[in-house]
């Protein structure tokens, strides 16, 4: 059977059984996607297909009118083949690689292997995390606020780079330099150096501003992003927490898009990484450091807004003081006031409410 392709006989078969319980596994990659198709508990066929969407409606078309369940781990494809299937009817779920079922000794893998597991869970009733699949609005919405991220991260690389050549030459620092001032960065352009020493700070340099200028450019587009009718309103009730500025609602307005789909705030500091790992056994009661998950950006930006709100408001510095006491740990005490801070500006999405002093925290 050539890939891709789907025998009539199969055809024939899922005709018969429309209606019936027809559940798929798949396994995406680059440029081929692995297909394990399940109906009334028997795996009734294997295929791989080119990493097109299309094709992969195509093949699965026969089995439209009985499909319960696409299902495939989220990836670096993004979500443009769950959007293609929804669109073709077909439901599809995305499912979080971290918490798929794994097992505890050493096993054969194969992409046959996993598509078939994925499968057999889903049909299963397994304890499969799904993720929300964002509309391709929010996805590149996302995608944005993420290269700015990415940008950021390269020009303070850049910048320490240049700090440790004039470190590792004995070079001392122009004034200025530890906040980058314009003095200090025109110093640096026309400091007297050997001809190899200035070819490599040269270089940095010119890398330094094309980074600034991109992430100025990006900066730009954000900004008029957040200015669109669709996100005014939220972005003025993030906006009127304090300490949290234009930077900090954006990137938790789309990094959190529909705050409706979060039950409780448990779930929502699951999402952005706030929520401690607790062990118990018997009487015996351990929370540990932050599980990992979500973006550590985002949750850089709220221990930073978190430091600012307690800076201006009198009920936040309380509250810090007292969980300050409590832990013995600064840094434990800010953590938890970010947690807290998103949960408000959570709560204020959905109520649709500005930021009110008396919320409690």
């Amino acid at each position: 059977m050539r890939k891709g392709i789907v025998h009539r006989a199969s055809v024939t078969r899922a005709e018969q059984i429309t209606g019936q319980k027809v559940v798929v596994g798949l396994d995406v990659h680059k440029r081929s996607i692995v297909a394990a198709i399940r109906v009334n508990g028997e795996e009734v066929k294997h295929c791989t297909m080119p990493a097109d969407p299309e094709v992969v409606v195509r093949t699965l078309e026969p089995y439209r009118a009985g499909m319960r369940m696409v299902v495939y781990e989220a990836g670096l494809t993004g979500y443009g083949l769950a959007r293609a299937l929804e669109g073709a009817g077909m439901p599809a779920v995305v499912v979080a690689p971290s918490r798929t079922p794994r097992s505890s000794t050493a096993q054969s893998k194969s992409d046959r292997l996993d598509c078939g597991k994925l499968a057999l869970f889903a049909e299963k009733g397994e304890l499969l995390k799904a993720v929300v699949i964002p509309t391709e609005q929010e996805e590149h919405d996302r995608q944005l606020i993420r290269t700015r991220q990415q940008l950021v991260d390269q020009r303070r690389r850049i910048k320490q780079q240049i700090k440790s050549l004039l470190t590792c030459y004995g070079i001392v620092e122009p004034p200025g330099l530890a906040y980058w001032s314009c003095a200090a960065v025109q110093e640096l352009r026309s400091m007297k150096l050997s001809r190899p020493l200035r070819a490599c700070l040269d270089a940095l340099m010119h890398l330094l501003q094309a980074v600034s200028q991109e992430l100025d450019r990006l900066n730009e587009q954000i900004a008029r992003i957040s200015r669109q009718a669709r996100h005014r309103q939220a972005m003025s009730l993030l906006q009127s927490h304090p300490g949290v500025g234009g930077t900090t609602a954006t990137n938790f307005l789309v990094e959190v898009y529909r705050p409706e789909r979060f039950a409780n705030e448990k779930q929502l500091a699951a999402y952005v990484g706030l929520a401690p790992r607790v062990k118990q056994s018997g009487e015996t009661r351990h929370a540990g450091p932050l599980m990992k998950a979500g973006r550590g950006h985002l949750r850089a930006m709220l221990v930073e807004a978190a430091w600012s709100w307690i800076r201006r408001d009198e009920q936040a510095k309380a509250v810090y003081r007292h969980l300050l006491h409590a832990t013995g740990s600064a840094g434990k005490a800010i953590v938890a006031m970010a947690r807290r801070l998103a949960i408000r500006l959570w709560r204020m999405l959905l109520r649709r409410e500005p930021y009110r002093a008396t919320c409690p925290a």
